[in-house]
């Protein structure tokens, strides 16, 4: 009988990681495993986009000292670090499910477990220390750890300590990687780069036209970009680049996402005098739509994992300008051998980059070729080997 495996998430809300994990948990599922999505919170825009053949486990919350009593139970020695960052923080929502994680693993025992975002890593290496079972652990990293704002004292700390009973540690880029290594003292040669892949229905539902009016037929030229409403993708440096592109060329820019961010960045446009060519429509349903039928897909990041929308906007044929961020689009892009790079925050060379673009007959086969490279079948087959053991590092002594 094949193996059972399981899928940890925090979460089914919008994000890269969570539409990774879904997407891996339905191909595993398509090669005949018997798959659990593990979710702390049963709640988000991709809880109807669970593979009918997937098992939805959503963890029940406990108190919170169960909770962090369990944390030190998994390490015992690391409390003078443990400590002051459990009594500076509120705690995470898989903390508080860390005992049904730990009875899901003794109960169920899965073969493997893949957990997908460093706090998900975390409780899935302390539940398995607790509940001393067999299942092997691969851990997946999508953002450099270096980055984290908020107790990056703790946390290299915290990830050395616990990223040691890894069976496997999965970076999605080779920039993640070397973060990871550099960062929290993890050796180099213990963590595999598996890239994200490109979702398997872009191109198809990259044939719809998107409703949006300015995606009509004979309307200017829309740049696009496609991330949540945070500091992290530095829209503010994307809309004064993309004033100066308006101020000598007839297009307009679309932003798809949702974030905190918003009102302040719906200041900043008013404040450029581009509010007649700037729309901000959130979460739609078909990116994909929208990529295939812009001018340009542009990516303004201060730091990525590995941007999995630059991967998509390729699938759709969609040329692209990002960012030579710490992460991994240079490493999609190919040092710029597939789209433009500029440095992080240089709004004049985005905007040269933007127009440059703008002024070429992009060549989209080429680009689509590229993203086959990310094929899903491609990317499950190497992660089954890792879970599997077939294509593991050293397990850990």
């Amino acid at each position: 009988m094949p193996e059972r495996l399981a899928v940890m998430l925090g979460s089914l809300r919008l994000g890269g990681g969570e539409r990774v994990g879904l997407l891996l948990a339905g191909a595993f599922a398509a090669r005949g495993h018997r798959v659990d999505l593990v979710v702390a919170e049963c709640e988000g825009q991709y809880l109807d986009q669970v593979p009918k053949e997937v098992r939805l486990i959503p963890l029940a919350a406990s108190s919170r000292i169960t909770g962090r009593c369990m944390e030190f139970a998994a390490d015992p020695g690391g409390w003078p670090i443990l400590l002051p960052l459990q009594l500076g923080m509120h705690p995470h929502r898989l903390s508080k499910r860390l005992p049904a994680l730990v009875h899901y693993l003794q109960t169920e025992r899965p073969y493997a477990l893949l957990s997908v975002g460093t706090q998900a890593n975390l409780a899935a290496l302390r539940a398995s220390r607790v509940s001393r079972a067999a299942t092997r652990i691969v851990v997946r990293e999508g953002n450099p750890l270096s980055f984290r704002r908020r107790y990056r004292w703790a946390y290299p700390t915290v990830v050395r300590r616990l990223f040691r009973h890894a069976h496997a540690i999965v970076a999605v880029s080779d920039g993640v990687a070397d973060d990871l290594s550099a960062t929290a003292g993890i050796p180099r040669e213990r963590i595999l780069t598996i890239y994200g892949p490109a979702s398997p229905v872009a191109q198809d539902r990259a044939r719809k036209r998107p409703a949006h009016p300015w995606f009509a037929p004979g309307q200017p030229p829309v740049l696009l970009a496609v991330g949540r409403l945070v500091p992290q993708k530095d829209y503010p440096t994307l809309l004064r680049a993309f004033a100066r592109v308006r101020s000598v060329l007839p297009v307009r820019l679309v932003i798809l996402g949702e974030g905190w961010r918003r009102r302040s960045l719906e200041r900043l446009v008013r404040r450029l005098g581009i509010a007649d060519a700037v729309q901000m429509p959130g979460y739609v349903d078909n990116p994909y739509a929208y990529m295939a039928h812009s001018a340009a897909m542009v990516l303004s990041s201060a730091w990525e994992g590995i941007g999995n929308v630059l991967i998509e906007a390729l699938a759709c044929g969609c040329p692209v300008v990002s960012t030579d961020c710490p992460g991994g689009p240079a490493e999609v892009l190919r040092q710029g051998a597939y789209g433009r790079l500029v440095a992080v925050g240089d709004v004049d060379a985005l905007a040269t980059a933007m127009a440059k673009t703008l002024s070429e007959i992009p060549d989209r086969e080429r680009l689509r070729a590229r993203a086959q490279e990310f094929g899903i079948d491609r990317v499950a087959d190497l992660y089954l080997g890792v879970l599997t053991g077939s294509g593991a590092p050293p397990a850990p002594q």
